[in-house]
């Protein structure tokens, strides 16, 4: 079938945090399923039963505006975006395969919830990460109270422990 449609890099850098949720706009997910950002949206609105405000939301000027100075979009009066636009999130992501249904917009809807799955996965293990630093700082605290020991110097180990195991690399790789 479609192996590998969109680079995942591409998928990731189209995924924001919005309102706490990660979410992906309506001319982006128009962009990868090769159809107009109007007729995705058409879609939506004849199918808007299917849409809570969990799955999709439309953006507010601020929020809007922020997100425009994040990435590079066209101007108004140049042919851009003349509406606040539709935000998806994984839910709205997966919705939307079944409304467009085309065997493209499937496959790539697939790839998009793969994204989504190994971003909360990656955010599930930094959090258990740094509540294990946390509670190792809380202990060599401790320690340092119950003992006299010099708290300044701990925390020197503690940046060479940080600096000697931190991540050559950032973001995630995954095989299909």
């Amino acid at each position: 079938m479609y192996n590998e449609l969109v680079p995942v890099q591409i998928i990731e850098n189209k995924i924001f945090v919005i309102r706490g949720q990660r979410v992906m706009l309506d001319s982006d997910l128009a962009n990868l399923y090769d159809v107009e950002t109007k007729r995705l949206n058409e879609a939506v609105k004849r199918n808007i039963e299917r849409f809570p405000s969990e799955f999709m939301f439309q953006l507010a000027n601020e929020e809007w505006n922020f997100l425009k100075s994040q990435i590079a979009t066209s101007k108004e009066s140049r042919g851009g975006k003349q509406k606040l636009p539709y935000v998806f999130t994984e839910y709205g992501v997966l919705m939307l395969s079944n409304i467009l249904n085309s065997k493209k917009s499937i496959a790539v809807s697939i790839q998009i919830i793969k994204v989504f799955t190994k971003l909360r996965e990656l955010s599930l293990t930094n959090k258990e990460v740094f509540q294990r630093l946390d509670e190792l700082e809380r202990t060599l605290i401790n320690y340092a109270r119950e003992n006299n020991a010099n708290i300044e110097e701990i925390f020197q180990q503690l940046g060479y422990l940080h600096d000697i195991t931190k991540p050559k690399e950032i973001g995630f790789k995954f095989n299909d």
